[in-house]
């Protein structure tokens, strides 16, 4: 009786304690996936906000770029200097005759120092010369500009001879191997041949563009894929990315040159504009090349241009950089002469209403704008300009010269009619394709080609069903599930394979897994986060993927650690977003303080902050990094916008204004510098920056005088060798903000 007790009491016990056990595991259960979930929200907000100033700041670059071409159509030249630099200024990826070209980039003239102990290549390539730069790479060593000339222009030679859509087969080799957005990252590629292998007969890659930009070594990954490219043309396949573009690749020319810098300095412009800036191939080459830089960039612009557009394996997988859209056509993108697009984003922009009157103008024929019902028509353009009146033929010098200036001025008014630009004869852009023999055909065509381009380069895939306008980005299109069901199904394809976004995972499936997104950058944002990642294809077009950590340090940390360093960076970039836009904010919270008492609530600082930033984040999650303290849910604005300030001024006296100003618009004023600073030398002239402030100063809104800008263009010269440099430049800005309108 007393042991049936005692084992009753045991079991009891025992009972108990797994009882206990069970709630425990049960808890810590909870409490786990509790902070997982919490984790993963945090990941969420982070990524958001990574993406949103990133796609912000592609939309600066269009919207800039629009600015210029909105210069270009409205601005009327005072003189001929000024017609002659604008030409100048905006036209920079003028193309060649095949002659100049070569005679421009003259690589044979270029000697090579004995002393000189990089890699050497000699033509054709064959794998020893890829195994000895990459080796070299590896060492931090840097080819010859003799050698990276000659390479480009082998390069140039078998890109003109390639398709705008390569064909690929499985039949020829075990796999494919398809590679996403590099920008620089040489490790990552590094890796990538060390998991998968290098190019070979057996074993085929497809790059998807956007080799350069952001990274630091863009150039060696472009000689490198250049290289095998040569060796192995049926089994290497490049295509184009947005960022293979010139005029984007300036955006990013002088970020990283900005982000370290003395304390000591008393100039404001030289304050650390980006806690985490970008690297610009721009930048790169001249830094890197400071003698034959010029010729390089020129050649890359050029070998740009001609890159396939796309590559299809099997009939069954169409690989492009950016989407697709609701009238994307494939039998089109086949037979654009794509090396017309230098520059997608600098297509002439004619409308066909006022192209239209203009031809006419020229046949002398009425414009069709007005119907029989007796609605106004467009102004009719005349080809005679209006002259001056004619001196006395007594003074025959001073006739003489009114006369040769009248025939020059009607000269120009017909090349500008119809876009013929006397220092450029070769160049065949949109507007330059419309010609008097061309009137009778449709003056869309060159506009839709143009549209095509864009729309592979820069779409993003949404959800929802449809296709519209890529307003995040400025360029290319959403299209959803039914767009991509339509174009697979009509042109027989299993499914697209897509970079041009960073994913956390290095790859992403949507559109019912008919959309496959590859991106091959890890720790893009910063280190921890994202993975990158390539994905293989067998005959068989299953795919396979491969992920990777190209740095060291992201394997060390912990989740959390990843996650919280990585919300550190972003959370640094959004508060320079914020400071950057002060004014903006304190009109926005003025109009929810309506008593001026200097407080407004949590939830109308939310509305506010994104009325002006536009970012599309949940500024309510956001909240508690972003502001500290507040008293009974009201937020003392003023003060908190003062800490704002305090976290981004290096120098006390520095004006909390200036500092706006200045990271507002650094971005801008680092393109037009670029731009302006056509031979790249980090200087541009007196006259080039009289004629561009009076641009710039018209879109910034700022009344300054020609004589004021001859003396401030004089007056910021701080060393007076003739020139300015980009601290002066951004001087040149702070003293005109400062100027009484």
């Amino acid at each position: 009786m007393g042991s049936g007790t005692s084992v009753n009491v045991q079991y009891k016990y025992s009972l108990q304690k797994s009882e206990n056990a069970f709630k425990a595991a049960v808890l810590i259960q909870q409490w786990y996936r509790r902070h997982v979930a919490r984790l993963e929200m945090r990941r969420c907000c982070t990524w958001r906000i990574f993406q949103s100033i990133e796609y912000a700041c592609e939309q600066d670059q269009i919207k800039l770029h629009n600015f210029f071409s909105y210069l270009m159509d409205q601005f009327t030249p005072s003189s001929s200097k000024e017609r002659d630099f604008i030409s100048r200024m905006f036209v920079s990826g003028e193309s060649y005759k095949e002659a100049e070209l070569e005679k421009y980039c003259d690589y044979e003239s270029i000697e090579v120092p004995d002393s000189y102990i990089g890699p050497r290549l000699s033509f054709p390539l064959l794998p020893d010369h890829a195994t000895a730069l990459l080796e070299a790479f590896q060492q931090k060593q840097q080819l010859h500009a003799r050698y990276v000339l000659n390479l480009l222009h082998e390069t140039r030679k078998h890109l003109k001879q390639l398709p705008n859509i390569s064909h690929v087969s499985t039949c020829y080799s075990e796999e494919v191997t398809v590679c996403g957005d590099l920008h620089g990252q040489l490790d990552d590629l590094f890796l990538i041949f060390y998991k998968n292998g290098l190019p070979s007969p057996s074993k085929s890659y497809v790059f998807n563009g956007d080799f350069v930009d952001r990274g630091k070594q863009s150039l060696e990954i472009l000689v490198i894929l250049f290289t095998f490219l040569l060796i192995y043309p049926k089994e290497v396949h490049l295509n184009r990315g947005n960022h293979e573009d010139h005029m984007v690749n300036l955006r990013y020319g002088f970020c990283a040159g900005l982000s370290t810098v003395p304390r000591a300095c008393t100039n404001p412009t030289e304050l650390p504009l980006s806690s985490s800036s970008s690297y610009g191939f721009t930048k790169e080459v001249m830094q890197k090349y400071k003698v034959h830089g010029k010729k390089i960039l020129r050649m890359f612009q050029n070998v740009f241009c001609w890159l396939p557009l796309a590559t299809l394996i099997d009939q069954k997988v169409l690989i492009i950089h950016g989407g697709i859209s609701d009238t994307t056509d494939l039998d089109m993108l086949e037979k654009i002469q794509r090396d017309k697009f230098i520059s997608v984003l600098r297509l002439k922009k004619r409308k066909e209403s006022s192209r239209k009157p203009e031809v006419q103008a020229i046949n002398g024929e009425s414009p069709s704008g007005s119907d029989a019902a007796g609605k106004e028509a467009a102004p009719r353009l005349s080809v005679q300009p209006q002259l001056a009146q004619a001196p006395s033929t007594a003074n025959r010098p001073e006739f003489s010269r009114w006369l040769r200036q009248t025939v020059q001025e009607q000269i120009d008014t017909c090349r500008r009619l119809v876009d013929i630009s006397e220092s450029e004869p070769e160049e065949l852009t949109y507007s330059s394709m419309v010609s008097l023999k061309d009137v009778d055909e449709p003056c869309w065509t060159r506009q839709e080609e143009w549209k095509q381009i864009l729309d592979i380069l820069w779409s993003d895939p949404m959800p929802q069903e449809g296709c519209r306008e890529n307003k995040v980005r400025g360029g290319g299109c959403y299209f959803g599930p039914d767009v991509t069901e339509k174009f697979l199904e009509k042109y027989s394809l299993q499914f697209l394979i897509r970079s041009h976004e960073c994913k956390q995972e290095g790859y992403e499936f949507c559109h019912n897994r008919k959309v496959l997104t590859i991106f091959s950058a890890s720790n893009y944002y910063e280190i921890g986060s994202n993975r990158g990642a390539y994905v293989k294809l067998g005959p068989d077009l299953i795919p396979h993927f491969v992920q990777y950590q190209a740095n060291k340090t992201a394997h060390m940390l912990t989740m959390t650690q990843r996650i919280s360093r990585v919300e550190e960076s972003a959370f640094r970039a959004l508060r320079e977003q914020l400071f950057a836009h002060t004014s903006a904010l304190i009109s926005a919270f003025r109009a929810y303080d309506m008593d001026n008492t200097g407080r407004i609530t949590l939830s109308n600082w939310a509305t506010a902050v994104e009325s002006v930033l536009r970012l599309g984040l949940p500024w309510r999650m956001l909240r508690p990094q972003l502001v500290r303290s507040t008293k009974d849910g009201m937020l003392e604005y003023k003060s908190w916008l003062d800490d704002l300030a305090m976290e981004q001024r290096s120098q006390e006296h520095i004006q909390s204004s200036l500092l706006e100003i200045i990271y507002r618009n650094r971005s801008n004023l680092e393109t037009i510098f670029r731009i302006i600073d056509r031979d790249h030398s980090g200087l541009i002239s007196f006259e080039e920056f009289q004629q561009t402030w009076k641009l710039f100063s018209s879109h910034m809104n700022i009344g300054l005088t020609d004589d004021g800008i001859d003396d401030l263009v004089r007056s910021i010269d701080f060393n007076k060798d003739g020139n300015i440099d980009f601290n002066e430049f951004l001087e040149a800005f702070r003293l005109v903000k400062q100027c009484p309108s």
